[in-house]
């Protein structure tokens, strides 16, 4: 099952299912209010199924897709793919050493990456730091976590990143992940009742820019060095989501060092089994 967040011809904002290209939103209860509701339900996919139906809308070139969030915390690991340790220690000598040794180390990297007011929906835009020279998009399997941190389905994530910020100095990791328009979540959540195997779970980056694909790279969940498991309770860890959370769960693509994100660059993120997020790249001011 399949459950996003979107705006009616009416301009209100619904949840709804996504069934056969369409959404159907959904009559929201006292019991069931809010899609965060839904997913620290016992069974959300049950939950959804008990609320009764408005008429579906054809999903075209007109829908307005948002952010399936609602007041989750949205964090982040880093350094879970060899790819990543890789690109992290060619940043600089200064990250080298400490990007190698958490990768190795029994503690994973994990960081605050955004509130939900610094989250961007299907093609909705993304930004690039004015202040940064070469930002990237990290295409990320995210789990969605209800308060108990029970991981309940999957989402697509793009954790931008600013390289050369953090690059400078690993300190300065906040200002290179967290800004306006910083994160990519959607186009909606798949509920699940437990994972596909990780090698099922693969993941496509493409980025075209003028018409054409100037990158394309692909993964799976199979080429990580930790289990999603072990990253939900390092999270946890003396650490409350009294409305659940979304954690990306690192990326295993990294463009190379001479390549950056340009405004107008359109980003698109497949997650096998999930769906594809798509967000289009701006920089200056907040959009």
């Amino acid at each position: 099952m399949n459950i996003t967040k979107c705006i009616d011809s009416a301009g209100q904002t619904r949840v709804a299912l996504v069934e056969n290209e369409s959404l159907v939103p959904l009559q929201m209860t006292a019991e069931l209010p809010t899609l965060s509701a839904i997913l620290a339900a016992e069974n959300p996919a049950a939950a959804a199924g008990s609320l009764g139906r408005d008429q579906s809308i054809a999903i075209d070139d007109s829908t307005q897709w948002l952010p399936p969030i609602d007041q989750q915390e949205v964090w982040a690991a880093g350094v879970t793919y060899k790819r990543s340790q890789t690109a992290r220690m060619e940043e600089s000598e200064a990250a080298a050493s400490c990007y190698d040794q958490v990768y190795n180390a029994d503690r994973p990297e994990i960081f605050f990456k955004a509130t939900p007011s610094r989250v961007s929906g299907h093609k909705q835009p993304l930004r690039i730091r004015t202040d940064a020279k070469w930002n990237v998009p990290e295409p990320e399997i995210t789990l969605v976590l209800s308060p108990s941190l029970k991981i309940v389905g999957l989402t697509v994530g793009n954790d931008m990143s600013s390289r050369d910020i953090e690059g400078e100095n690993p300190l300065y990791l906040p200002q290179a992940k967290c800004y306006d328009q910083c994160a990519g979540l959607g186009p909606w959540i798949t509920l699940m009742d437990e994972l596909p195997s990780a090698d099922a779970i693969t993941v496509d980056l493409k980025i075209v820019r003028d018409g054409n694909v100037v990158f394309d790279q692909a993964t799976s969940a199979a080429e990580m060095a930790r289990k999603f498991e072990d990253l939900v309770q390092w999270l946890g860890r003396d650490n409350t989501m009294a409305d659940g959370a979304f954690l990306m769960t690192g990326t295993g693509i990294v463009p190379t060092s001479d390549f950056t994100l340009l405004p107008d660059d359109v980003v698109n993120i497949t997650i096998g089994g999930v769906g594809t997020l798509s967000n289009r790249i701006v920089q200056g001011a907040a959009s």
